[in-house]
């Protein structure tokens, strides 16, 4: 019995300590994993599809000046051949990816 209950009692820690982690994924994970394949893990675009659409750097002036509010809608509506994420990802998880362009352009 009190084998039972350690184990009941280390699978709900386990879980407990796990979930958050899975549910907090960073706009880092979520910039690496939707963006960096166009715009590049620093945010310049200089990949080979970040080329071929001639994409500008996130350190370029237009995308300094843009407000979180104008990255947020840009990345939920798409802009020129890039698709929206709007109903793919979370206005949380927008946000987290918005914070992390900021993290690029320093």
């Amino acid at each position: 019995m009190k084998q039972n209950f350690r184990l009941a009692a280390m699978t709900l820690l386990s879980v407990s300590l796990a979930v958050p982690a899975i549910a907090q994924q960073t706009g880092e994970a979520t910039y690496k994993a939707k963006c960096a394949m166009c715009h590049g893990a620093d945010g310049t675009g200089n990949t080979p599809i970040g080329k071929n659409l001639k994409l500008r750097s996130f350190k370029s002036p237009e995308d300094l000046k843009a407000t979180d509010a104008e990255l947020a809608k840009q990345t939920k509506d798409g802009v020129g051949k890039m698709q929206g994420y709007a109903g793919k990802l979370t206005d949380a998880q927008i946000q987290d990816v918005v914070a992390q362009i900021r993290t690029l352009q320093r």
